[in-house]
């Protein structure tokens, strides 16, 4: 599994490198959109089975819409896409020959449950994208995310006592999780020094802090979903890491908190 992990990290980490810090705007966002569309499809599997075709189709769209509006630079209307990602499916449902059923509710919160937890979070990071040094920034935020994800799994194999939360995640340990948070801080002062992108200052470390946190809740989430449906990965994507949602997780808990941290500080 460990030789799985790494070959599939050295594969993948030059083609990140090279679409966040070369490629053409659209190219990014194109694989932004690739990635949530296929997260979309694994969180949908592994949570809403029986969730009709329309609906996820109307989804699909809608995620497709939502980068779409970014790549054109019309932010004004991301609203109006995730208010349709309610409606849509209650319009569906609406014309549907199927009786009145209780079953309906809750298909209709599964059905904009996706589009706000995967495609949402994904776009706020094409919205980075486009800020000054955002290329940058989305680096940072990657390096603090994978070092603390990368030290959490390592500090909680090998020096691991206490768990976390066994209820959700038998495996994690609080060691973990201080392992985790000390690799963010590692790697995120030592990028700030190498890139100075942001003054190396008590703030700097607090949302290097806030980062690793979210990504550790993110984490927690997913396994959450997974738990409670009894199923070990969102997918098989990529080998020894799982799914596009395996991997992403934490990320899509850290994203909202940079995105807020810039649009007020910078």
């Amino acid at each position: 599994m460990h030789l799985k992990r790494w070959l599939t990290g050295i594969i993948a980490v030059p083609i990140l490198i090279f679409l966040v810090g070369y490629a053409p705007a659209w190219a990014f966002h194109s694989a932004l959109c690739a990635a949530a569309l296929i997260a979309l499809l694994e969180c949908y599997a592994l949570t809403h089975a029986g969730l009709p075709k329309t609906v996820l189709a109307s989804q699909i769209l809608l995620t497709v819409l939502l980068f779409l509006t970014i790549e054109i630079r019309q932010v004004f209307v991301i609203p109006a896409i995730i208010l349709g990602g309610a409606l849509i499916p209650m319009a569906i449902f609406m014309v549907s020959p199927a009786p009145p059923d209780e079953k309906i509710t809750s298909q209709l919160a599964k059905g904009v449950f996706g589009l706000v937890y995967v495609a949402l979070p994904l776009a706020l990071l094409a919205l980075i994208h486009f800020r000054l040094w955002g290329r940058a920034w989305i680096f940072f935020l990657l390096v603090v995310v994978f070092a603390g994800d990368t030290g959490a799994f390592y500090v909680g194999k090998f020096l691991g006592r206490h768990k976390l939360h066994k209820r959700i995640s038998p495996g994690k340990t609080w060691e973990g999780a201080m392992g985790g948070l000390l690799s963010s801080l590692f790697a995120g002062i030592l990028f700030l020094l190498w890139v100075p992108i942001h003054p190396l200052n008590m703030h700097s470390v607090v949302l290097i802090m806030l980062l690793s946190t979210a990504e550790q809740i993110g984490d927690l989430s997913e396994s959450l979903l997974k738990r409670n449906h009894g199923i070990k990965d969102s997918g098989h994507i990529l080998p020894g890491h799982g799914g596009i949602l395996d991997r992403i997780d934490g990320l899509l808990f850290a994203i909202p908190v940079l995105f807020v941290y810039l649009f007020w500080n910078c």
